[in-house]
């Protein structure tokens, strides 16, 4: 996901991190284990006059993940993987809650939505490593046949929502 928000217009930057759980287990090795609570997301810092939550929102839910998975993505399986949108106020939880029974509403997707809204308490950084994972890395496997396809249908589909 990090890879798809950091090419958008007014994105002014995305970290890796963990959200949900305590600082005394927001570590990637423990996060793993499926049992802290945290999911592994992205923070994604905006400037409102350029982009707004919503539009933020459109590409979460087109292009970076498949919201009608509750604890998984893809081949990863956990809470940790869940479908969650941390909101940081009661503004985005409203815009968030709007926009999924919108989507819901208009059959989008096969299956409901499975995405939850949580509220942010806490975002805890990844360790250094995970920060710009597939530009750092993109001959992972991972990276060219998961993340480098969303890049690419980004491009294809929100051209004009791109950075300069």
């Amino acid at each position: 996901m990090e890879a798809v928000f950091k090419q958008l217009a007014g994105v002014e930057s995305v970290r890796s991190g963990y959200a949900g759980g305590t600082p005394e287990t927001a570590n990637y090795k423990t996060v793993c284990n499926g049992t802290t609570d945290h999911a592994e997301v992205i923070e994604v810092i905006y400037d409102a006059a350029k982009t707004t939550f919503g539009q933020l929102l459109k590409i979460h839910f087109s292009i970076a993940h498949d919201p009608t998975q509750l604890n998984a993505q893809g081949n990863d399986v956990g809470t940790q993987y869940r479908s969650a949108i941390f909101y940081a106020d009661e503004e985005q939880q409203r815009v968030a809650e709007a926009y999924i029974r919108q989507l819901n509403d208009a059959h989008v997707f096969t299956s409901p939505i499975a995405t939850t809204l949580e509220p942010l308490k806490q975002f805890f950084v990844a360790e250094s490593y995970h920060q710009n994972y597939a530009e750092l890395n993109p001959g992972q496997p991972y990276i060219a046949y998961v993340a480098q396809p969303k890049v690419e249908k980004l491009r294809t589909y929100f051209a004009d929502r791109l950075k300069k």
